[in-house]
């Protein structure tokens, strides 16, 4: 499970989409970035927009500011690729060791792991969305009954300051 919280961490919301960065799968698949790259580049075909995408100048920026990415050379020289949940399931086609195949399976369980996660967040959100619909409304007929409260008490009191014609 330690492995599945590391590789949890490693994921993240890129264009509304749940990603791996190409030098966090090659870290964890056990080879450098060119390789990895290298590997995606022979096989581009096996890779359309919405399995693997190149970060924008725009995402970059934002990326480099999120995480530290230097190595003492300057940091990373080209945009990373983004890699969905279905771009890393076709990736274990293109690199075919045992480390890489076995890492692919830990991955899949915490992209699996993740939308569970998300589905119980919604489910509460929209549960607690219920619950304050439910006092908004308890609090408004508070609100009301106390105000026509109010407006007794006054009536009563002014009844009683006005001034009384007749018998003293």
């Amino acid at each position: 499970m330690g492995n599945l919280t590391h590789i949890h961490r490693e994921i993240k919301l890129i264009r509304g989409q749940q990603v791996l960065l190409d030098f966090d799968l090659a870290k964890l698949y056990g080879v450098e970035t060119r390789v990895l790259k290298q590997g995606v580049r022979r096989n581009s075909g096996r890779f359309p927009e919405d399995f693997m995408f190149q970060l924008t100048e725009v995402e970059y920026k934002s990326l480099t500011s999120q995480i530290v990415t230097s190595k003492g050379r300057g940091g990373l020289r080209y945009k990373p690729f983004a890699f969905t949940e279905q771009g890393v399931a076709t990736l274990s086609s293109v690199l075919r060791s045992p480390q890489a195949i076995e890492m692919n399976i830990l991955i899949m369980r915490a992209f699996v792991l993740l939308r569970r996660q998300l589905s119980e967040y919604s489910e509460i959100q929209e549960r607690l969305d219920v619950l304050e619909r439910d006092m908004n409304v308890k609090f408004k007929d508070i609100h009301e009954a106390l105000k026509y409260l109010l407006q007794q008490e006054k009536k009563k009191l002014d009844q009683k300051q006005r001034k009384r014609i007749g018998y003293k």
